[in-house]
């Protein structure tokens, strides 16, 4: 009995760039043994409703987008409680957890990588009752990408989430809030918050630090309410330059968090709206998402020549 492969492609991801790799993708998976099930989505939630439709049934789950498709697809593995491995082909807008990763660009090495079985347990988190992979963020910006048309995304590429956030540049709110991790309680009023598991927020980069996505911990980042127009510049500078040296950015490492707040407020789980919380607790679930990937930074330190694409 062959293999199965469930092949979940969002065709609206991107520049919708898939469509010239897909029949070379699903090509290499039919020589390497698999029936292939390919599902393209067609409303939020689609793949995630997909994957648990069909977990029971394939020996892999495959799928094609952006990190919001990819978020959908572990929802769906973590919900169906069965330890099934995920490829993940990017071909999304600005692609955060692929960088994170250190993916190939071309899809169809990635295809061809996945089929080699290398699997690399990462981390993936919990936010109340909702799964995310990467980002769980409130706060100054955390809107843009769920508010940012897909078609402006497809255009422009990551600069439509750079003109978007433009729009909300002198926004400012506040939450009140506490904030409580191991063993530490934090009341204050933030600006933004954000808890990780990545190299790659937004398309920028280095943003955390000494990032291990396999290692049971998030990088937790709290910015308080500046004051007065020289507490902002302390701000930003200390975003761009990558560093928390100031007292007013919170910076950490936990595998929980608990988040209390007087009015509820809205969260962004990689990139997707997340719903609107008096009180977040967060877990990492170590090594519970199982990816196929073999990614550049592996070839280098192994010294791999390149895979050429077929």
């Amino acid at each position: 009995m062959k293999k199965k492969l469930l092949f979940i492609v969002n065709p609206r991801a991107g520049l919708g760039r898939i469509h010239q790799s897909l029949f070379g993708i699903v090509d290499i998976f039919i020589r390497n043994g698999y029936e292939v099930i390919l599902h393209t989505t067609q409303a939020s939630m689609d793949a995630c409703n997909t994957v648990q439709e069909y977990a029971a049934n394939v020996d892999m789950v495959v799928c094609s987008g952006g990190d919001g498709t990819l978020d959908e697809v572990a929802t769906g593995v973590f919900h169906a409680g069965v330890n099934i491995p995920v490829g993940y082909i990017p071909a999304g807008s600005t692609n955060d957890f692929a960088n994170s990763l250190f993916l190939p660009k071309d899809p169809l090495v990635i295809a061809q990588n996945i089929m080699k079985g290398n699997i690399y347990r990462c981390d993936i988190g919990q936010l109340n009752d909702k799964v995310f992979i990467y980002v769980a963020a409130f706060g100054l910006f955390t809107n843009v990408s769920y508010e940012t048309p897909q078609d402006m995304k497809n255009i422009l590429g990551h600069m439509a989430y750079v003109l978007e956030g433009a729009k909300r540049l002198f926004d400012f709110k506040s939450y009140h809030m506490r904030a409580e991790a191991n063993g530490i309680s934090i009341e204050r009023d933030f600006i933004y918050g954000m808890v990780t598991n990545s190299r790659s927020i937004g398309g920028f980069k280095n943003l955390t630090k000494n990032v291990d996505m396999d290692d049971g911990l998030f990088e937790v980042t709290l910015i308080e309410m500046p004051t007065n127009p020289v507490e902002l510049q302390q701000i930003v500078t200390a975003l761009l330059l990558a560093e928390d040296n100031i007292e007013m950015i919170h910076s950490f490492k936990t595998r929980h968090l608990l988040l209390e707040s007087d009015t509820p407020i809205p969260w962004t789980l990689d990139g997707e709206f997340g719903g609107e919380h008096t009180r977040v607790e967060i877990i990492n679930h170590q090594n519970a998402l199982p990816l196929l990937l073999t990614s550049e930074k592996h070839r280098q330190e192994e010294n791999i020549p390149p895979v050429q694409s077929s």
